[in-house]
């Protein structure tokens, strides 16, 4: 029976991973769709479809998939949906603020899974603009470290308008501003770093201490959150500590 019940667990997992995987697929998708569509379907004359394609590439989505989602964008071929970018506040456990972040072609949809989940998870809805004002738009690109130093990255990127270079454990973290993430990107290019991804994102002004069973309960909400199809990326400014996200990782 101990084999069996551990036989059904590792399914279990197994599906909950595949699920997992397929809704991934999907947002990556949907941004190079909404990437060919603003930007026209040429990777090499739009940097922000070059970057949603290379980041779909680095999640092993399949090349077929990421091929007609491109065409699809960019009117090269029928069936691209109508996808609307709506931004939500929320609150939730310990007082945490979130964003989230939703490309839908259903607003009502996106609107009532969202608030479905804040209000099962111990979150709420929040009114637009209470909680925004704790976030600032940054461009984010992602350096594995290889044998590269802190300054080997930041001596490449400085005159291209980097801010900042944060060291993540196994990557950096290069922060510039929105504008100047082309330029960022172009200079690691140029430099030959190779970067994981490039992508505009909110980072927190100000972040609230967790404690583990907070902490337990944010992770539950924000799971609950993108588990939404609507839903493609949550942002929160929760602060947790290596000591406790060692014991949640157990």
């Amino acid at each position: 029976m101990a084999g069996h019940s551990k036989w059904a667990t590792t399914k279990h997992k197994k599906a909950v991973l595949d699920s997992r995987r397929g809704k991934l697929f999907a947002k990556l998708i949907k941004n190079i769709e909404v990437a060919a569509r603003l930007g026209g379907p040429d990777p090499d004359a739009n940097p922000t479809l070059y970057d949603a394609i290379l980041k779909a590439r680095k999640n092993s989505v399949p090349l077929e998939n990421i091929e007609r989602a491109r065409k699809r964008g960019g009117g090269l071929e029928a069936g691209g949906a109508d996808w609307q970018t709506i931004m939500y506040e929320g609150y939730g456990p310990g007082g945490v603020a979130i964003l989230i972040e939703c490309l839908t072609d259903n607003r009502n949809r996106a609107a009532s899974e969202v608030r479905v989940a804040l209000t099962r998870n111990g979150g709420s809805l929040a009114d637009p603009g209470s909680v925004s004002y704790m976030f600032k738009r940054k461009g984010v690109v992602i350096v594995p470290k290889g044998s590269r130093t802190e300054d080997d990255v930041l001596m490449a990127v400085v005159d291209a308008g980097a801010e900042e270079v944060n060291d993540l454990g196994e990557n950096f973290e290069v922060i510039c501003e929105p504008s100047d993430l082309i330029a960022v990107r172009q200079a690691l290019q140029d430099a030959g770093i190779e970067y994981e991804s490039a992508e505009v994102s909110f980072l927190p002004t100000v972040s609230v201490p967790l404690d583990e069973e907070s902490a337990r309960k944010v992770f539950r909400l924000i799971e609950a959150l993108e588990d939404s199809d609507d839903v493609q990326n949550v942002y929160a400014n929760y602060d947790v500590s290596d000591e406790i996200m060692e014991k949640l990782a157990v």
